[in-house]
């Protein structure tokens, strides 16, 4: 009976002390602040008291259970630790177990526009990068083209330069002279006075260029003259449409102001007469010069009739009708002067046609035949400035004789700029 009440006894205070040491731990887990802490508790001081968990009650230990069925106490201390816990415990259940709806739909909301603003955000950042970097490819390229044209135009300027040079001292021989730059009419004879390299170089002719005032005038002699693919009634087709694409080129590209005359001095009554077309053209000339005072340039613009010969060469890869300057020098090889025919600007004129077959040479050498040279006048008189241009032939096509008129507009500015 002794050794009974003894063992007796000795079970209530262990139970004491279990549930003093389970207060203990309570206590220490609530002042601590989780779960956490309760299980390290545990483990340190009651380990043997740790089961494998059950479902609804992982981490607990069996003397839990049994002090929660044998003191409210604790059950009550149970249900105040939520409260006495903060709410990250909770948080962290609802995240794992309870999804909330609302709070779904918000934070996708949210996740959605941030992603939506990075989204915007990064298509405008590479768009100004893209835009940054296409800015200086576009100025890279500009700078590079400006250097590739200024390279270009240096290099074609020194070839041109170095095309070829002309040699004014062989020049100084009359033979020479004649017979490489002049092709000498069988009805006219060509004077050593007349045609000398030094006096027909050292003419000044250059104007004072004023686009404010007429400085230059073309007409055609020869109106219909026309080429080989020619549209019939196509004006531009013909030597008058040459005539306007020249004005274009004096006025657009050289700074000058020039008339374009177009009227017709070889149709009488509808019908081709060319027999009076000089004396028609000299009248009507005449008035317009008188009219415009400042005028300092006069060219009449044909092209030449030939027999076989298609009058062509290549400019800058293009091909190009070759042109020929006409002189009437008023003489004859059997009577000499023609009084009747009277030019004061004889060697104006000759000094005008060399200088620009010079600069053909230099710049453009095959686009010009030998200096034509004739007996008669052919209204060069009308100022010293004047010339007549063949520019091809029949057997020229219409882009051929456009061509032409490029380099012919460059060579008139050369020498009447001169530069």
């Amino acid at each position: 009976m002794k050794r009974f009440k003894n063992w007796i006894h000795g079970s209530l205070w262990a139970v004491i002390f279990g549930l003093g040491l389970y207060v203990l731990v309570k206590g220490v887990s609530i002042a601590g602040g989780g779960k956490n802490l309760t299980r390290k508790t545990a483990q340190l001081y009651a380990p043997v008291f740790t089961l494998a968990p059950v479902k609804g009650t992982e981490n607990q230990s069996w003397l839990s259970l049994l002090t929660k069925e044998v003191v409210p106490l604790l059950t009550y201390w149970e249900s105040k630790e939520s409260y006495f816990l903060s709410e990250e415990p909770q948080l962290t259940v609802r995240e794992e177990t309870e999804k909330n709806p609302e709070s779904e739909k918000t934070q996708e909301t949210q996740k959605s526009s941030e992603v939506q603003n990075t989204q915007d955000q990064m298509p405008q950042k590479a768009e100004t990068e893209s835009m940054e970097e296409a800015e200086k490819t576009v100025i890279q390229k500009a700078v590079k083209k400006k250097k590739r044209k200024k390279n270009k135009k240096a290099q074609t300027e020194e070839t041109k330069e170095q095309q070829e040079t002309v040699n004014m001292e062989e020049l100084q021989d009359f033979q020479t002279l004649v017979g490489n730059y002049y092709t000498v009419d069988a009805s006219t004879t060509a004077d050593p006075e007349q045609i000398n390299a030094e006096k027909l170089a050292g003419q000044d002719l250059r104007i004072k260029k004023d686009a404010s005032v007429p400085q230059i005038l073309i007409y055609h002699t020869h109106s219909q003259e026309a080429f080989a693919d020619s549209e019939e009634g196509n004006i531009s087709d013909t030597i008058v449409g040459m005539g306007n694409y020249l004005t274009e080129l004096l006025e657009n590209k050289y700074g000058y102001n020039v008339i374009h005359n177009t009227s017709v001095f070889d149709m009488i009554d509808g019908v081709l007469d060319r027999n009076t077309a000089y004396n028609l053209a000299e009248t009507e000339i005449s008035s317009i010069l008188a009219a415009n005072p400042t005028v300092e340039v006069v060219i009449d613009l044909h092209r030449d009739g030939l027999d076989g010969e298609k009058l062509v060469t290549q400019i800058d890869g293009k091909q190009v009708a070759k042109i020929m300057f006409f002189n009437g020098l008023s003489r004859t090889a059997r009577n000499g002067n023609v009084d009747y025919l009277p030019n004061p600007y004889i060697e104006e004129n000759l000094a005008f046609s060399f200088q620009l077959q010079i600069k053909a040479q230099e710049y453009y050498p095959g686009f010009t035949r030998h200096i034509y040279l004739q007996s008669l006048r052919y209204n060069l008189h009308l100022k010293p400035r004047a010339l007549l241009i063949e520019a091809g032939s029949q057997l020229n096509t219409v882009e051929e004789e456009k061509n032409a008129m490029e380099p012919l507009a460059d060579i008139l500015d050369r020498v009447l700029a001169g530069r």
